[in-house]
Formats: structure tokens, C-alpha cells, sequence
């Protein structure tokens, strides 16, 4: 694709969820963003197999995290939303043990929560239990078969429609089969559905990944007490293993602020002139953060204060002000530890000086939209000159002058393209409008008023 024009597309007629940003003044101010998805996702469904009680704090009470509690309900747990006396909720998850859940009495719905679906039929398939599970609209056309790939060599059986698509019915063994599998590309999904299924098989199950994934399932198994060996390989991936058929503990979760969220607001305060927020508790998982590196080679001026730990997970305090960018290279291998933050980095290379490329972004096409090809196309809408590949994405800053916009851009059921282009309204010369912002209650709730709190002109509706 290729792009330089400035011709505005006109684009979807908004629905009546419509939402729009325009330029304004600074953003300034200090936030917290919500509780990781990642490891709100991975709390409850530990929780739900470890023996005792539970109490997880900071989770992300998103409709995706919300559809893991309800399967987890369903799945035999008692998952309940409690207020401290200081009136701050906090989740209670009475847990099974290992090997206890129960065969649902219904489909289990997992809406949009791609992590939520791949990790639970991981789960499942080492319990000699069957379970159906579907989605939405955009959930149904994700790809599964990669997940399912291995969980087969583990002994589960499926069910599906034809291209490995949901509703699948997953049907665990009798006992598990420990395996050595290991991963074609690097993912964090396909390598916790593993080790999860390997929790309840005899022996010692291994994934090895040619590229470090996010490993907040690691962290969290080794946080309920399960034994998780970690080895370095000789080409730069990791052996990770776990021992099958642990005891595990109820262990008390704080979930720090989920990073990917973190980053619309601190790219905003980056590319909005006179701005300077800080995002308090947000978690700094180093195969998590690569956006981080990247802004930081771009020349950005952000701030980590208060490193400290929380729940076996690095957290930090960003404070983030307006920056001059430059263009850079962002290499194939920084992508499983950034490939949620292409879109609204893209929205930042609209303004850098010079052209960025963006590599190995194969993943972006299976996503809960093709990511890789609405970025370039809503780029290109709001005038932005763009090319793109099968995994690649090249964007021509402005060298600090405003795009263009004036956009309608469609979210197609996508919380993170809504939030990247909601962004770049917020410094595009006309304003840009979501047709359907809806999805973003997915993992961010609230996100459109927070914006405003710090000064942005972010509304509901149309322009």
C-alpha cells in the first residue's frame, strides 16, 4: 500500500457509540490506568486451581476479564467481587485444587478476550472434562488451531469448525501427556495454554520459544507455588518447564496497571505540545515494555520513577512529556514484547522526523481486527503517506506537523485501534472519529472520561 496523498476518506457511517478527539490544549495531571488484562486473565483462572482462597486486588474489571471470571463460575470456582472497608473492590476466588473443575452445564462465552479463551482451553485440556467455548464476532474468526496443535500431542481431543475457528468443544484426557513442544514463532498465548495443560500431566512439560514471549504465567505459576524452570537456549529463546501435578497455594495477587493501556495516555502527553502526565503503578514486565525502548530511541522524554515489585511483576511510575521524535527502525525482534502498541505507534511516527519501519508484525493481521492493515488504512485516511507488507509497516512522519484527519475510522470490534486513532485526533488538524468506541470497555473502562480529566478533547458522539 501506498499512500501519500491527503485525501480524507470518508469511511463508516458512525453508530450511535460513535466517539471523536480533536486538538487542544496540554494534557496534564497524574492517572493510574487499570489493572493488566494479562495478568487479571491469568489471577483468576490460578486462583480457580489452586487450593484456599484468593484475593486479588487492581484487577481489571473489563467485559475480557469479566468473561473469565463467568467461565470460571462455570467451571466449578466461586469467583466473587467484594469492597474493603475502604471501599475498594477486591476479588475472592475459592479455588478447586488442581484437577477440580467441573464440566460446564453450558457453552462458555468468552466474548471478545482472545487471552482468556486460548489460556482457559489450555487449562481445561489437561482436565478430563469436555467444554465449548465461543466468542463474539471478532473472537470467532481469531485463528485457534495453533493452540490446539499441541494440546492434541498432550492427548485433548476438539471439536470445531472447519480453519480451526470457535465454537470448539475441547475434551481433555483421562491424564494428561507431559511434551517438548516447540513454538514456530514466539507466543505468549500457545506457550501458557501449554503450560497450563501441563499442570495436571505426570512429569515435567517443556515449550521452547525461539524468541522470549511475555511471561507473566510463569511468574504467576511460580507465585502459587509451582516449580517452573527457566533455561536460556543457545540461539537467544528459552526452555521453559514445568513440573506437572503441583500443589499449589492460594496466593494473593496486586495487579499492577496494565502497560498497554498506559501507553495511549503516554503517548498522548509525548505527541500533544506543552503536555506532561504521570501514569502511576504501571507494570514493567521487560518482555512486556518494548514500546518503552522504542519511544526512548525515538528520542521521547519519559521518566521511570519508584521502581518496586508487585505480585512476582515489576512496577513503575511513568511521567511522560511532550517530546521531539525522531524515526527509527524497530527490529523483528522487539515485537512479542511490544505487539499490542504497534497501532498507536504508529500514531507517534505520524509526527516523528524521517521514516519508521516497523518489522515482524505478522501477529498484527490475527488480532482482534488485521491491525496491520488498519493502521496503514486509517493512516492513510487521516493523510498520512504509508506503506505496508505482510509484516511490515512503514510510516513518513510530519516532522512534528499535524496530519490531516478529519477521518471516520472504523474500530471493527478493535479496543486498541479505537484508542490509537481517538490519539491522533487529539493532534490531527481536523478531528477523527471512532465509529463505534464500545469495544474499548473491553480492557479499558472509563478511558474516553480519564482522557478529559487530563485535558483532552475526547467526546461521545460526532464532531
Amino acid at each position: 500500500m501506498d499512500n501519500g496523498s491527503s485525501d480524507i476518506a470518508t469511511g463508516p457511517t458512525p453508530a450511535a457509540s460513535a466517539a471523536f478527539a480533536r486538538a487542544g490544549g496540554p494534557l496534564a495531571g497524574r492517572l493510574g490506568v487499570p489493572g493488566d488484562k494479562s495478568v487479571s486473565h491469568r489471577a483468576l483462572m490460578l486462583g480457580s486451581v489452586a487450593g484456599g482462597e484468593t484475593k486479588v486486588r487492581g484487577l481489571l474489571e473489563g467485559e475480557d476479564v469479566l468473561a473469565t471470571a463467568e467461565a470460571m463460575r462455570r467451571l466449578g470456582a466461586s469467583v466473587e467481587r467484594r469492597l474493603t472497608a475502604a471501599g475498594e473492590p477486591e476479588w475472592h476466588v475459592a479455588g478447586r485444587g488442581l484437577g477440580g473443575l467441573v464440566e460446564p452445564d453450558d457453552v462458555l462465552d468468552l466474548g471478545n478476550a482472545g487471552t482468556g479463551c486460548r489460556l482457559l482451553m489450555g487449562l481445561v485440556a489437561g482436565h478430563d472434562i469436555a467444554a465449548t467455548f465461543t466468542g463474539d464476532a471478532s473472537l470467532r474468526r481469531r485463528p485457534m488451531e495453533r493452540i490446539m496443535a499441541p494440546l492434541r500431542e498432550m492427548g485433548a481431543s476438539f471439536q470445531c469448525r472447519s480453519g480451526g475457528l470457535l465454537p470448539i468443544t475441547v475434551a481433555g484426557p483421562k491424564t494428561a501427556r507431559p511434551i517438548e513442544y516447540t513454538l514456530p514463532v514466539a507466543s505468549a498465548q500457545v506457550k501458557s495454554a501449554v503450560l497450563l495443560a501441563g499442570l495436571s500431566a505426570p512429569g515435567e512439560t517443556t515449550v521452547i520459544e525461539p524468541v522470549p514471549s511475555r511471561d507473566h504465567t510463569e511468574r504467576m505459576l511460580a507465585h502459587f507455588g509451582a516449580d517452573v524452570r527457566i533455561a536460556e537456549t543457545d540461539d537467544g529463546g528459552r526452555r521453559v518447564t514445568v513440573v506437572g501435578q503441583p500443589e499449589l497455594r492460594a496466593a494473593d495477587i496486586s495487579v499492577p496497571g496494565d502497560f498497554s493501556s498506559a501507553a495511549f495516555p503516554l503517548v498522548a502527553a509525548l505527541l500533544v505540545p506543552g503536555s506532561e502526565v504521570e501514569i502511576s503503578g504501571v507494570g514493567l514486565n521487560p518482555l512486556r515494555a518494548g514500546l518503552l525502548q522504542t519511544l526512548s530511541d525515538m528520542g521521547a522524554d519519559i521518566e521511570v520513577q519508584n521502581r518496586r515489585q508487585e505480585g512476582g511483576e515489576p512496577v513503575g511510575d511513568l511521567v511522560a512529556r511532550a517530546s521531539s521524535l525522531r524515526a527509527v527502525r524497530v527490529p523483528a525482534a522487539r515485537a512479542p514484547a511490544m505487539i499490542d502498541e504497534y497501532p498507536v505507534l504508529a500514531v507517534a511516527a505520524a509526527l516523528a522526523h524521517g521514516t519508521t519501519r516497523m518489522e515482524g508484525l505478522a501477529e498484527l493481521r490475527v488480532k482482534e481486527s488485521d491491525r496491520l492493515q488498519a493502521t496503514a488504512d486509517g493512516l492513510a485516511a487521516s493523510g498520512v503517506s504509508v506503506r505496508s507488507g505482510d509484516d511490515w509497516l512503514e510510516v513518513d512522519g510530519g516532522a512534528g506537523t499535524p496530519p490531516a484527519g478529519g477521518a471516520v475510522i472504523a474500530a471493527d470490534l478493535d479496543h486498541r485501534m479505537a484508542m490509537a486513532f481517538l490519539v491522533l485526533g487529539l493532534v490531527a488538524t481536523n478531528p477523527t472519529t471512532i465509529d463505534d468506541a464500545s469495544p474499548i470497555a473491553t480492557s479499558f473502562p472509563g478511558f474516553i472520561e480519564l482522557m478529559r480529566d487530563l485535558g483532552a478533547d475526547m467526546r461521545e458522539g460526532t464532531p
